[in-house]
This record gives structure tokens, sequence and C-alpha cells, in this order.
């Protein structure tokens, strides 16, 4: 999430926590999704915060709406990147090569972050095809500095707490309604995790919500163009600021 922080605390006091069973968040027992809603708000309330912005990325994003239909009162807004009340996904058939070159991709990444020859051999030929549209050096060095550690810090609790809440079929258009606050949601056009058409049917169900569908990007949107979604996201807080009642922190 530094992609988003190293921007927003500047102006802003940002926290970034680890969910329940990722990251440094790490537990031998199972448990359910739901249970990272407590979670938060524990930590909004050992925190001192009464209420505040929550930005939720794929699956962020489903547990940031969910913290705002069960607790309405701790959410002043919600930024919604490649997620979706509905989350459908496209995502063709994985093939054996394609795991192969994303493991070696990956290893070799993190040796030599954004090498020509990882972007342009492997990469492309890689789970990370599926994952980025601009296969540009940043977001390569991303990859290497943070999507590698973030996918060995994902315990199989973590997994199986994720099956186990797809397979029930999320759905929670109906209940947007119930969402009063400003949000801003922003999706990749070729997202074949949470697809783009998904991410937008979640904006037209929200009372009061802003959208941006960007061309040529894919699930890892943040890290293929952020400093256009960085001014996007700006530009609506400064517009909603007085509406979600957010201050700048102390110089």
């Amino acid at each position: 999430m530094s992609v988003f922080t190293e921007s927003l605390s500047d102006r802003y006091r940002t926290l970034a926590p680890d969910l329940r069973g990722y990251g440094r968040s790490r537990t031998p027992l199972p448990f359910e999704l739901e249970d990272s809603l407590t979670d938060l708000v524990e930590l909004l309330d050992a925190q001192g915060i009464e209420r505040c912005l929550v930005l939720g990325w794929s699956l962020g994003g489903i547990l940031a709406i969910e913290l705002a239909l069960r607790h309405p009162d701790r959410v002043a807004g919600l930024i919604l990147i490649a997620t979706a009340a509905r989350p459908v996904g496209a995502h063709p058939p994985v093939a054996w090569p394609e795991l192969v070159n994303t493991g070696l991709a990956s290893l070799l990444n993190v040796a030599i972050p954004a090498h020509p020859w990882v972007i342009d051999g492997l990469g492309k030929r890689s789970l990370y095809r599926y994952l980025l549209r601009q296969h540009t050096p940043q977001a390569y060095h991303r990859l290497a500095k943070e999507g590698f550690a973030a996918y060995l810090g994902t315990s199989p609790q973590a997994n199986r707490a994720l099956n186990s809440a797809l397979g029930r079929r999320y759905n929670r258009l109906p209940d947007l309604g119930a969402i009063a606050v400003p949000c801003l949601v922003l999706c990749g056009a070729e997202d074949c995790h949470i697809t783009a058409q998904a991410s937008l049917e979640t904006a037209a169900h929200l009372p009061v919500a802003e959208s941006h569908c960007y061309p040529d990007t894919a699930h890892l949107l943040p890290w293929e163009i952020p400093e256009q979604m960085l001014h996007d996201i700006h530009q609506w807080l400064a517009q909603q600021e007085q509406e979600l009642g957010l201050s700048a922190k102390p110089s």
C-alpha cells in the first residue's frame, strides 16, 4: 500500500495495517474474513480514531465495503480500487508453463529488479501478463520490493478464509444503498481478476460515487499508472474534503 501512503501521508495521517493472516499479522488459528472487520475496528479504537476514510484495493476494497455497511459511524468515505461488491473474474485457464515462468520471473526480478530481460522475456509469458497490461520498470520494481514479500507473507489460513468467502458467492450489491458517504471507484479496463464491469456495477449502485476506468491497465493498476491514479485521488479528496470531514495533519 506504500504507493498510496507515500503520497497521502504528506497531507493526511495514514494507517496501512496487515490484515489477519497476512504479512506480520500471522496466526496459527483458522479464521473467517469477517474477523478482519473486528480487527480493523479494534485498531481504530486503539488509535483513537472515531471516523476515517477507508481506501481498499482488491480484497481490501471488499472489506472496506463491509466496514461501511456494518460500522457506518466509523467510515467517512470510501476509495475502492480494483474491487467490487459482487466480484466477477474473467481469468483464463492457467497453463503450467505460465506457472513456471512466474516463479522464475519473480526470483530473477528480486535479484535484478526490472531488468529488461525479465520484463520482456519471462514476465510477459508469465501470470504477470494478467496482472499488468503496462509492463513498466516502475511496476516491476514494486513487484520486487513489495509484491514478492506480500505473496510469501500470505498464510494458508488467509487463503482458506478467502476461498471460503468466494465460495459463498459474495454479493453486496442489494445493500449498497445504505452507504451514504462519498465514494471513489477506480478500476482497470483489462482487469481479469475483478472485472471493470463488476467495479462499475458497484459504482452504479452506490448513492454517491464517482468512477474512473483506466484503459490498458489491469489488477495492479496502482503500480502501472501511479501518477495518474494519485492525481485523481488527490483531486477527489480536495473536492470532498469538507463533506468527508478531513483535515490536513499538523505540520
